[in-house]
């Protein structure tokens, strides 16, 4: 059974002063989260830009990232998209990237109902051996997994996890009640990690972590050791940062703070747009 640990960072995607994949910036950043309390990676997900990545890039990424990596935390490389037919071919050729496991998003745009969301992750499930991480994101994708629609899927042998962002707490609570201790529920929001991990969610697949991660990590240490009162006041301290990070689409806020903080990481890529010199000004502050 793999263990993706407490804290996840959903990483960003480095990019070079053209705007196309850096491997060595790559490098730099896997060591930064490494040393700063990241359990694991997600690599190519929403944070990491995945609409703007090509396949190839993604191959490539992947393969660097796991290679980078070496074994000392797991890799969770996203595969998933609105095509069913295309994720099985994809998530098929990054098997031989040496990733750990994959994250799959609901799909999106074409809004399946639920029956058609089973049977969507059970089909790419039966043909990889990879584990999965199922990913609820309705405010992304315009379709909500039910309670019932995850329980039935951490049936399935390689589906051992979902990353939760819905912000529905009653909705978690259910799953989490309702699943074998051995699926894991991670929150997708930063600040709803508290919450939900106090009604038995296991961590974070964090964008924040970038910057805050062994303040995370000790925030849900703290909870899981017993420590409620000590989580709760870091919750509170990181809440406004964990804002400032997301006052604009992300991931703009978090590759401008990571290189305000000297990890190099470039800019975006359209549609998204950097920071104005003000938003930069006001991050910084909020960040200091």
């Amino acid at each position: 059974m793999m263990n993706f640990g407490k804290v996840i960072t959903a990483m960003v995607t480095p990019f070079d002063d053209q705007n196309e994949l850096d491997l060595k910036r790559t490098e730099a950043l896997v060591e930064h989260l490494i040393n700063n309390g990241s359990d694991a990676l997600v690599v190519g997900g929403t944070t990491g830009e995945s609409p703007t990545l090509s396949k190839e890039e993604k191959l490539t990424l992947y393969k660097h990232v796991a290679e980078v990596a070496n074994g000392r935390i797991p890799v969770i490389a996203g595969t998933g998209s609105n095509n069913t037919k295309e994720t099985i071919e994809f998530t098929q050729k990054v098997e031989s990237t040496g990733v750990d496991a994959i994250l799959l998003v609901a799909p999106y745009y074409n809004k399946p109902n639920q029956e058609g969301l089973y049977q969507h992750f059970k089909t790419i499930a039966e043909l990889t051996n990879l584990p999965i991480m199922l990913y609820n994101i309705p405010g992304r994708t315009s379709v909500n997994m039910s309670v019932e629609t995850i329980v039935k899927l951490s049936k399935v042998p390689n589906i051992v996890a979902v990353k939760e962002s819905s912000q529905d707490l009653l909705a978690i609570t259910e799953i989490v009640a309702q699943t074998d201790d051995d699926f894991k529920l991670y929150s997708g929001d930063d600040g709803f990690t508290l919450p939900i991990v106090s009604v038995g969610g296991d961590g974070i697949v964090s964008v924040s972590a970038h910057l805050y991660g062994n303040e995370m990590q000790e925030m849900v240490t703290s909870y899981f050791d017993g420590d409620v009162t000590k989580a709760t006041q870091l919750h509170q301290q990181l809440l406004p940062k964990m804002k400032a990070l997301f006052n604009a689409p992300s991931p703009v806020p978090v590759k401008t703070a990571l290189n305000q903080a000297g990890v190099s990481v470039g800019s975006v890529r359209l549609p998204l747009v950097p920071l104005t010199s003000e938003e930069e000004k006001q991050l910084k502050e909020a960040l200091q």
